[in-house]
């Protein structure tokens, strides 16, 4: 008799036991990344009666007689694998893991783990958990690219100084596009077509170099080709090339500032140099004499005679003197003199230089390094020679010209043909594939994470660094985990231990802008608490009834 009423409160205990569970998994319905829990029953032990007898030659066998003594809790489980619906919050810290793993957080004494991804960024820069403050853990970037998974991991702060600004950078290489019209009036003109490069220091301020692209002509005022005699007077050549390649001339001008403040002729002269230098020696025509020249200078002779550079402008038909209305006094002598034309001592640039020597009665030309000779294939328009050039700085003290890096330019691409009289052609800053392209100091303005738990900081400076990545965690029986409360998770004997990885290694990934919702049914946990009550129900009637006799046992005495 006592042992029914036993079984029926054993009944009862565990029924209750269940109704906890189903509450708890009803109380946590809207809980971030909360897995549901469910609960089973076994019998407890037999009280044996009658023992098991086994068959004779007689008599049959009899099986043992036994009593059961109630129920107790099995096991409470956890569906730890079973992945809840994604919530979305547009927070770019919400981060919501998928797949078997976990994110893995410490709280200053011991490693935790958990599942819920409502991130934030503490005082300190650190990536940490909102509920508890704990810090997510990761493995930090030393160098912006890449992070060593191999190595240990810790907290990921984010926002330390050297993370808040991107330094600046020198651009080191150019590219020089789009088409040379040999009919654009511009370009025909003795100023050229102007062509701008906009560039970086390596402080990060930026500069404009400007360039002046023209066609070479021939004393005649025809367009100047490989074939023409006096292109050999213009490129030193040994030997006249006769293709019949038309050339043109890329002149280095001035470069400027932020403020279009030019950095000043000193400087452009002595530490800036594009292209080789060049040098040609002319010996005077032989109809004209020393003396004849000496007559036709009068006191200008000695100072062209006098073993000076002067600017080579000087020397053009069409040079003006300082005030710009008369001709100087030179003009004129390399035509007349050397048979030089304007167009050879174009292509060298204004700031090229000359040299006479009286006693040999022959001129020197020579370049400080500003122009380039360019030609074209007649057939096809596309560039023959000059597809690589550079502008070199002087980066040494006390050049004035220290933060400046060499700039490697791609003049490949040019063309030479009909677009109607109106070149296109142009520099930009970086080569081809938008590389080297130089950068003024950059702030963080944005900070996004990848599915591979990389975390990412972009700039107002268009560049983007990697900071940490987020490390995961995974166990060989997750579900031996043992809860420690506010959604965390602490590793057991059962659960094995933790194997650090990348998150994508097993296929997972990490959502920013969501968390993983709980993954508990309410459909079902309302059917199972219905299932619950009755068996309540019913063990309380096995108390209840177990009792009336009892009580009819009590009265046979009266």
């Amino acid at each position: 008799m006592m042992r029914s009423l036993f079984s029926g409160v054993a009944g009862l205990k565990t029924h209750q036991t269940r109704m906890d569970v189903i509450g708890n998994n009803i109380a946590n319905v809207n809980t971030t990344a909360y897995k549901s829990q469910s609960m089973t029953f076994s019998d407890i032990m037999y009280q044996t009666t009658q023992n098991a007898s086994g068959a004779s030659e007689r008599t049959g066998g009899v099986n043992a007689r036994q009593i059961g003594l109630g129920v107790k809790t099995s096991a409470i489980s956890t569906a730890i694998e079973q992945q809840g619906a994604s919530q979305t919050t547009n927070n770019p810290f919400d981060i919501m893991i998928s797949g078997d793993a976990f994110f893995v957080v410490n709280n200053g004494t011991e490693q935790l783990y958990t599942r819920d991804g409502t991130f934030y960024v503490d005082g300190a820069g650190n990536l940490a958990m909102q509920a508890t403050g704990y810090l997510v853990q990761g493995w930090k970037s030393s160098d912006g690219q890449t992070v060593d998974i191999n190595s240990g991991i810790g907290k990921l702060q984010i926002m330390n100084p050297d993370n808040l600004t991107y330094p600046p950078a020198a651009s080191t290489a150019a590219v020089m596009s789009g088409n040379v019209d040999a009919n654009d009036s511009n370009v025909r003109s003795d100023a050229g077509r102007v062509m701008t490069l906009e560039f970086y220091d390596d402080r990060g301020y930026l500069y404009t170099a400007k360039f002046a692209v023209k066609q070479m002509k021939n004393a005649d005022g025809t367009p100047m080709t490989s074939s023409s005699t006096e292109y050999k007077d213009a490129s030193g050549a040994s030997a006249t090339d006769e293709n019949n390649r038309p050339l043109y001339t890329i002149t280095l001008t001035d470069i400027l500032d932020a403020n279009n403040v030019s950095i000043g002729a000193a400087k452009l002269a002595n530490s800036v140099t594009f292209g080789e230098s060049r040098s040609y020696e002319k010996g005077m025509t032989e109809s004209k004499t020393d003396a004849g020249l000496q007559t036709a200078l009068g006191t200008d002779y000695a100072t062209f005679a006098g073993g000076g550079s002067h600017p080579l402008q000087d020397l053009k038909s069409t040079a003006k003197a300082a005030d710009g209305k008369t001709a100087s006094p030179l003009a004129g002598v390399a035509g007349e003199y050397f048979e030089l034309s304007d167009a050879v001592i174009d292509s060298y640039g204004k700031d090229a230089t000359y040299t006479y020597d009286a006693a040999t009665a022959k001129l020197t030309i020579s370049t400080n390094g500003k122009t380039n000779i360019i030609s074209f294939d007649p057939d096809t328009g596309a560039l023959t020679s000059g597809g690589s050039l550079t502008i070199k700085f002087d980066n040494k003290a006390p050049s004035g010209m220290e933060s400046f890096q060499n700039i490697a330019v791609d003049a490949s691409s040019l063309t030479n043909v009909n677009t109607n009289g109106s070149s296109t052609f142009k520099a930009t800053k970086g080569d081809k594939e938008g590389q080297n392209t130089g950068r003024m100091l950059g702030e963080m303005n944005g900070i996004s994470v990848e599915v591979s738990g990389k975390i990412y900081a972009s700039y107002s400076n268009g560049q983007s660094k990697l900071l940490g990545q987020i490390a995961s965690a995974e166990f060989a029986n997750a579900s031996g985990l043992e809860k420690g409360g506010d959604n965390l998770y602490r590793a057991t004997n059962n659960s094995g231990e933790a194997t650090i990885q990348d998150i994508t290694v097993d296929g997972g990934k990490m959502n920013t802008g969501v968390l993983e919702m709980s993954n508990v049914d309410l459909s079902s946990e309302f059917t199972t608490m219905i299932t619950t009550q009755r068996g309540f129900q019913a063990n309380s009637r096995i108390i209840t009834v177990s009792d009336t006799l009892l009580e009819e046992l009590t009265n046979l005495k009266r």
